[in-house]
């Protein structure tokens, strides 16, 4: 649900994503090399399985940067209203008007 407050300089974190997946695979690659050349077959299966698994979240990854930005609503479109009957969560105690008591 859209608050309203949102940043208006927020970025997307895809990039940041991106290059920490990158230094994950060289990881994990390195990794299987390694245990795979000093006799660990298990660590080798495991730095393997996370490898497969660095790639596939490095193909959403490329997906999404691909797509290019989304639209976002501006500062002139208010918040939403939550659908009727949905449960209001009570304010936090410092944000309550004074001598103001929630059931």
């Amino acid at each position: 649900m859209r608050t309203g407050n949102e940043p208006r300089t927020a970025r997307s974190p895809l990039r940041a994503r991106f290059w920490l997946a990158v230094w994950g695979l060289l990881w994990a690659v390195l990794g299987t090399v390694a245990f795979a050349l000093a006799g660990r077959p298990g660590w080798a299966a495991a730095c393997g399985v996370l490898s497969l698994v660095v790639v596939t979240d490095l193909a959403m990854i490329l997906r999404h940067l691909r797509q290019g930005p989304h639209y976002q609503p501006g500062r002139d479109i208010p918040p939403y209203q939550p659908p009727d009957g949905w449960p209001s969560r009570p304010r936090p105690r410092h944000l309550r008007p004074p001598g103001h008591r929630h059931p």
